[in-house]
């Protein structure tokens, strides 16, 4: 079986888009090249804590979380990108 190609174009479209993603609805905001992979930050303003160089709580940030978009071999989609559900 062949690997999969996406392009960091195509991914890149689809920054802005608003998914479902674990029972929440996120906005995707930027596009990984390494892995590829989308971060997506939540719409509902939730905030998480961000922690220092120390492991400490210093500031309240957006939650963000990482999605990756193909199977370590390329062969297939990660089932975490085959999740989102566009809005």
């Amino acid at each position: 079986m062949d690997e999969i190609v996406i392009t960091l174009s195509q991914l890149r479209g689809m920054i802005g888009l608003r998914v479902r993603y674990q029972d929440a609805d996120w906005h995707v905001i930027e596009v990984l090249e390494d892995g590829p992979a989308l971060v997506l930050e939540n719409v509902d303003d939730s905030r998480v804590p961000q922690a220092d160089q120390y492991g400490e709580a210093f500031r309240w940030v957006p939650h963000r979380v990482t999605v990756t978009v193909l199977n370590p071999d390329h062969r297939e989609l990660h089932p975490d990108f085959l999740a989102l559900d566009l809005l």
